[in-house]
């Protein structure tokens, strides 16, 4: 007896997957409009109440398909406003999403993956080990929760949460794409982050394939300290990932990089260092995000003083490049840069840590 077919979830097709699939069906290409538009604008589940929607067509997704949402679990308010949801996936597994306030501005940061291969030694969801990638669903799901509990669409989303979001390249950008799309939650080319760690050829693809912004996790100026810190440059060390950043950003003036550099005292936050940082990035759009060590159980470094930070800051900025320190926001529910956990059953099985692994596929 042949197993049953698995249903399709909706929530993991664009608007080119939905039309597709209704006319399929033997029904018009504009149902499929708007059907996604259905499910990420208006944000409805439940197919009787699309009413734009022919009958017969909605008996046939009743038995063809289903919307697959990850289901919040548990909601933790920080007192500066920040709010983390913790979102259970359909096999048990959890990853957590985070909305920071900036006035009336919400920034919400996303999960990629169930924790994360990459094994960076400052990161807490590294030390959960790794499960699998994200499907489309459970990425575009995160947004759609915050937008019904928020009560609007985000005005910025950056996927810098759970994963590495090169390492789940086609879920990602499919996501981002529905993240963009005018049926769905119109987020424009500069609202849309997407941060990674230095996968290098997936960064030459994105450009090719995606509007979105691009942030690199530099975090050192020199590849000796970066390999300890960045695992994965020891296998994309900085003379590959400098110029694939540069090709990302070149013929576009309206593009340039944000190179994120968690400070650490006493590892990457001495002057030397940031005079390192300004020749390595020198002739490249840049701004540089500086961002306080957010400390997580177990951890071995400790924050750079606010006055360390500050001299770090100004020396770069002397140079022309643009630089801010970001605010920690969140740190008291562990919803701060580096801080986010979920649970993960890890599957990566590594046996030496520190060392960047492929357990993800990374390319």
């Amino acid at each position: 007896m042949n197993a049953a077919v698995p249903r399709i979830d909706l929530a993991s097709l664009d608007r080119r997957g939905c039309e597709e699939l209704v006319t399929g069906m033997g029904f018009k290409g504009f149902h499929g409009r708007n059907l996604f538009k259905w499910l990420h604008k208006h944000g409805v589940v439940e197919y009787a109440a699309m009413t734009d929607l022919p009958k017969a067509l909605r008996d046939q997704l009743y038995a063809v398909a289903r919307v697959c949402l990850p289901r919040p679990v548990a909601t933790q308010p920080d007192a500066d406003g920040t709010r983390k949801w913790v979102l259970e996936l359909a096999d048990g597994q959890r990853v957590e999403t985070v909305a920071i306030p900036d006035g009336d501005r919400i920034t919400l940061c996303v999960s990629s993956q169930v924790g994360c291969a990459l094994d960076c030694p400052f990161c807490a969801t590294a030390r959960q080990g790794f499960n699998r990638n994200l499907t489309v669903g459970e990425i575009i799901g995160q947004v759609w929760h915050a937008t019904r509990a928020l009560g609007a669409v985000p005005r910025n989303v950056v996927l810098m949460g759970m994963g590495e979001p090169l390492a789940n390249f086609d879920a990602v950008v499919t996501a981002t794409g529905i993240m963009q799309d005018d049926l769905a939650y119109m987020l424009s080319r500069h609202r849309v982050t997407l941060s990674t760690s230095g996968i290098v050829p997936n960064i030459y693809r994105l450009r090719e394939v995606s509007e979105v912004s691009l942030a690199v996790s530099l975090h050192a100026a020199d590849n000796a300290l970066r390999d300890r810190l960045v695992p994965i440059n020891r296998k994309y060390p900085l003379e590959m990932l400098l110029p694939a950043c540069r090709a990302f950003v070149a013929g576009d003036r309206r593009r340039r990089i944000t190179w994120e550099y968690v400070m650490i005292e006493g590892v990457n936050d001495d002057l030397a260092q940031a005079d390192r940082l300004i020749r390595l990035l020198e002739g490249i759009p840049s701004k540089l995000n500086l961002i306080p060590f957010n400390a997580f159980p177990g951890a071995r470094f400790r924050a750079s003083s606010p006055e360390r930070v500050e001299a770090f800051r100004r020396r770069v900025l002397r140079s022309g490049m643009i630089a801010t320190t970001r605010k920690t926001r969140g740190g008291e529910i562990a919803a701060a840069c580096g801080q986010l956990v979920g649970r993960v059953r890890d599957r990566s099985r590594r046996a030496v840590r520190g060392r960047a692994v492929v357990a993800a596929g990374l390319p």
